[in-house]
This record gives structure tokens, sequence and C-alpha cells, in this order.
């Protein structure tokens, strides 16, 4: 199917879904249109109120800064930090008894934190970090699963100016040196193992794999997950029980510049290096916290559960940040939502009682593969809002999804959004009509074009590349030593626009229609992953002399990957060889760049200066024109 009959099947979705009146009675923004007219007129005042939302310690004094555009600054001479946003802020008030974080661990385990507990323990890891010579500025590398420590050791960075950087836990020791080397961090915190679907995995041999003969790495924390010993090197390796067990419960909270780096987060790109995306104090606390606010409708007494990871943006936005921001209780889980029965989710959903579910497409899709008995099981009449992200949701899962967990009667937040954008960038508020797969409008302060090749804006219906007219205080700041590589990345292609690298169609009521990636980079189960990264992995194989992978269509996953690979002389191509090399890359790489297919071929398609076009592979495997192939050599 080419892109064009994809937007048509898309376009083709009129139905609207308009909110009840018990929504619009209940939503924190009523009059939608008025909202997005009013930030439209002036999006520097919208964001400015959307500031004073929040606590400074020092106002700023100028609100934006565009004079060395694209590095645009906001909120310039502020003074705060969004731990004291998301915990300082609280105590002393009812809020510090509410349970801030509900955690059930893969095999059923339990644990329920007060806001004043998170913050005993945040300052606690602050002055262990202090202890081990970690000053603001100093990057820590966090390697956990998905678990209550994974947010302190966040809070904790953040408090005393430290600049944290999660590595996700299912990336393999490869990935998480290369991270772990370019930003030159000073510690990592890891467990001795993570658990998930009933197995246990070693993240210690994991972590020690990674960081042997780091040059900056001085210690590493354990947190201990598991019940066996766990091999510890002498003056490098501190359990976090025994560093934090002595550290005083209380620590101040560094002032930060609205500028300083918060984090550090690496993405995918099309080359097979990963991009450190640096994310700010000041603006990104702004923008997170009104997306979370207007979106997700929260209620002060809400239960919210995002299925994400920490390890991803979607983690540290809407699972850390901005719900302990509006103070109230965010689910974290380290399993699966289908283990270890196809009714996990639905059985926490109730047990919990969840208002608000944020989920992936990926999910969804394979939770409809079990069938609909699974969800009909349960009521859940606590959910009053469910949310979509990670990759654009095709309109039968969002209609599985309205009809049978939200029971038609909750609205579908569809976000579209980035690891650059920090925020939700186009997405719907509860009290407007909906269309099922459509994203429908930006958010207020954000203005969308679709473009053609030209940087030319295209005419309604037609596709083209999405991007950004108006900057937005998350917006990254740069990619972390390589501006550069920050300019030619985002702000060369569509010049004057932020280019998202997505495609995209706008229907006649101005609803979004996102595509996926127009790039090398594949979306795998929700997981960014670029093409010359599993190809590198490949090429590092001593049987293979060159190799391109696209992604294709998954009716899961929304993309698979597939390799074509030429052998270097005189190796045989097998079922044999084809596991070796699957079991090459996920050693490489780790178990989300699973490649379904691998195919050996003799040649690959490349332009006269050799560079493999990987567009013309994905044409001629789905079957669509091949296009313009003059620039080929052969």
């Amino acid at each position: 199917m080419s892109k064009s009959e994809v937007t048509e099947v898309l376009l083709n979705e009129d139905k609207i879904y308009k909110p009840s009146e018990k929504v619009l009675k209940n939503a924190r923004i009523k009059q939608w249109k008025a909202a997005h007219k009013k930030a439209e007129k002036d999006p520097i005042k919208f964001w400015e109120e959307a500031a004073n939302e929040l606590e400074w310690y020092n106002y700023w004094g100028q609100t934006f800064d565009d004079s060395n555009a694209p590095f645009f600054k906001w909120f310039l001479g502020g003074k705060c930090n969004i731990v004291h946003n998301a915990l300082d802020r609280h105590m002393g008030t009812p809020v510090e008894n509410k349970t801030a974080i509900i955690w059930e661990s893969d095999d059923g385990d339990k644990r329920k934190i007060s806001y004043k507990e998170l913050n005993k323990m945040v300052c606690k890891m602050a002055n262990g970090l202090k202890f081990l010579k970690v000053r603001k500025g100093d990057r820590v590398a966090i390697y956990l699963q998905n678990i209550p420590e994974t947010a302190v050791a966040m809070l904790a960075c953040a408090k005393i100016g430290a600049v944290h950087s999660v590595v996700y836990a299912g990336y393999s020791a490869n990935a998480l040196r290369e991270r772990v080397d370019d930003q030159g961090a000073k510690v990592l915190i890891t467990s001795d193992v993570g658990h998930r679907r009933g197995k246990i995995i070693d993240m210690k041999s994991l972590t020690d794999k990674a960081i042997s003969g780091s040059r900056s790495i001085q210690h590493v924390i354990v947190v201990k997950q598991g019940d066996g010993p766990v091999s510890m090197k002498m003056n490098r390796d501190i359990f976090y029980d025994a560093l934090v067990e002595t550290q005083p419960s209380n620590c101040p909270t560094e002032k930060m510049d609205s500028e300083d780096p918060l984090f550090i987060l690496y993405t995918s790109g099309t080359t097979s290096k990963p991009k450190g995306v640096v994310h700010v104090h000041g603006g990104y606390m702004v923008g997170i916290n009104r997306t979370f606010q207007w979106v997700m409708d929260v209620k002060e007494d809400d239960v919210y559960w995002c299925t994400a990871d920490p390890g991803w943006i979607t983690g540290h936005s809407y699972i850390v940040y901005a719900p302990l921001m509006s103070g109230i209780t965010t689910m974290m889980f380290e399993g699966v939502p289908d283990f270890p029965k196809p009714d996990r989710i639905w059985k926490m959903i109730e047990k919990y009682e969840v208002n608000i579910l944020y989920t992936a497409p990926t999910l969804i899709r394979a939770l409809m593969s079990y069938g609909d008995e699974w969800p009909s099981k349960y009521k859940m009449k606590s959910l009053r809002l469910l949310g979509s992200v990670g990759e654009p949701i095709n309109p039968e899962a969002w209609r599985w999804y309205h009809k049978f967990v939200g029971k038609s009667k909750c609205p579908i937040m569809d976000t579209w959004w980035q690891t650059e954008t920090g925020m939700f960038m186009i997405a719907p508020l509860p009290s407007m009509p909906l269309k099922a797969g459509s994203a429908t409008l930006p958010f207020p302060g954000i203005q969308a074009e679709i473009l053609d090749g030209n940087g030319k804006k295209v005419p309604v219906g037609k596709g083209g590349f999405l991007a950004i007219k108006t900057p937005w205080p998350s917006m990254l700041r740069t990619v972390f030593k390589n501006p550069d590589r920050y300019i030619k990345t985002y702000w060369t292609d569509s010049p004057g626009y932020y280019h998202t690298g997505d495609l995209a169609t706008k229907d006649k009521d101005g609803y979004f229609w996102v595509q996926g990636r127009s790039d090398d980079v594949l979306s795998i189960a929700g997981h960014r992953i670029g093409s010359a990264e599993i190809e590198s992995a490949l090429v590092s194989h001593k049987a293979v002399a060159e190799a391109a992978v696209i992604g294709k269509p998954h009716p899961i996953k929304g993309e698979s990957a597939k390799g074509f690979v030429i052998l270097r002389k005189g190796i045989k191509g097998d079922e044999e060889l084809i596991v070796e090399l699957k079991k090459h890359i996920r050693n490489k790489l780790g178990p989300i760049a699973v490649t379904d297919e691998i195919e050996f071929v003799e040649k690959l398609p490349k332009t006269r200066s050799g560079k493999i076009m990987r567009r013309v592979i994905k044409a001629a495997e789905l079957g669509q024109d091949l296009g313009d192939t003059s620039g080929l050599a052969d």
C-alpha cells in the first residue's frame, strides 16, 4: 500500500466521537476553541501564564529569547528546580500524606510510597550522591528496571543539579557502554537483577561488561532486587541500601538556572550513533506540567497509570515528573501487562482503581489479539480517560480500545510527540470531538504544518512532512556535545521550522493524521531504533560484508525489521546462520532490536556515491513503485 493509499484510508475515518455531558461538565478546559484561539494570538504569553502556575525561586526577566536561533531559550534569569515543584512544595500540605507511587513487580510484589516517604528517599539518595563526590553538572547514568528507585535516582540527581541519563534496561551492554562513554558519566546506578515475564535478568553482569575499561565511571550503585550473591568491585561498587541508610533525610534543593540541563536522553538517529537529547529544568517543567494538566485532565485524587518505561521520554515526562508535580498517584509496573495471563492489566486497573490509563498502540493490538473476552470480564468503572502514545494508532485499534476498555464512555487522548519535544505536541483535550486514529489538533501554543520536500505547505488531504513553526518551552536545547548535529537534524530540511522527521496529513477539519517516520528510524513495538544501528550490528558479524535494514508494517508491533545481507566470499547462507545473526543483533543492541526477517542477497541498490538506498529496497519489498532510480549506480 502506498503512502497516498494509507492517507486515503485514514481520511475516510469521518465518524465523530463527541464528549459526553459528564466529560464536558468536569473538563478542566471546557471551551477548547477559545483556548486554542487565545494561545495562537500570543503563544509567548500563553507559556508565561503556564510558567506562573509553578513555583520559582526567582522569576525570569525575559520569557523567550530567539537571538541565537535555533538555540532558543526560555525564562531567562529564572531560578528553579523541577524537584521543588515535584516534591518540596508538597511538604507540609495534605499532599505529603497521599500515595505518590504505587509499584507492582513482575511476580506481584507491591509497594505504596507516600509523597513524604518519597521525599525522604530522594533526600537520602541525593546526600549519597554527594558523598560519592557527585556535583552540579556531573552526569549520572541510570540503568534500572521500572522500579521506584529509578524515579528516586532521577529526582535525587535533579535535586543536587546533576544531569541524569536513563538508559533503557532492555539495552545490551554495548548500547549502555556507548551512552555512558558519550556522556562521560561519573556514576552508574543499576541493580543486581531485573524481572520480566517470570525470567531473571542479570543486570549487574551487563553493567560490568559495559563499563569495563571506562575512563569516566568512578562508582556503581547497585539496587539489590534478588536473593543471590552479587559480584562487587572493591572501591567502585556500593549497594544502594548501604549508601543511603546513614545519610541525612534532609537535603537542600539546588537553585538551578532555568536553562541548566536536567537530563540527557539518547534517541536513535539515521546514523548508527544515537543522539544525546538535552532537556533543561525551566522550560521542560513548564511544558510537561501544562500539557499533562490539560490533556489528561487530572483531578487531585486520580490514580494514573502510564504503562511505558522510565527509559523512554514518556517515562520521564509522564510517569515521574508531571504526575508528581500534579500531586497525584502515579503507577510503576516492572512486569508486562499480559503476563502471566492476558488479563493482568485489567485486573490491576480494577485492583488499584485506576482513573487514567496511558498506553501504546502496540500493547493495544497485542491485547486485541487475545480476544474481547479478557477486558469484558472486568467492569473497570474507575476509568475516566484513556491515552495512546509511542506511535500512530490505527483506527481499528482505537475503536477496540474505546469500546472494550473505555466501555464507550472514556475519551481517548491520542498524543503525538517525541523525545526531542519533551511534551505532547499534537493531542486532543477531553472536551474536543475525536476521530479514530487522529491525534486531532496541535496543543494550544503549538503551530504545526504539513510541508513538501521544498518546505512549502501542501494542500489539505495531501501527505507531507510534519513540521513545527513555533518554538515551545520543553523543546530540546541541543544534541549533547554536538550542536552541529542538532542544527542539521532538526533545522535544515525545513528552513524556519522544526523538522520532526514524521510524515502526516491534515484533513478538512484541521485534524492531523500522523503516519510514521520519514527517515530510517524504525518504531518497533513503540521502541525507536535506527536502521543504521541494526546494520552496524550485522556488519560486525564475521560472516557479513554489507547489510541494509528496512521497516515493514506489522499488525501488532507497528513495524518489524527486515535485514538484507551480503555475505563475505565463501560463506554460505542458511537457516542456521539466520538464527545466529538474529542472536548477534540482540547481543549487540539488546532485545528491543528484534529483527524478524533476514534475507541473503548478492547486491544492494546504491547511489553512485555508494549510499545504500533503503527507500528502493523497501518499495520493492512492499510491492510499491520504485520511484526515480536514475541515481542508482546499477
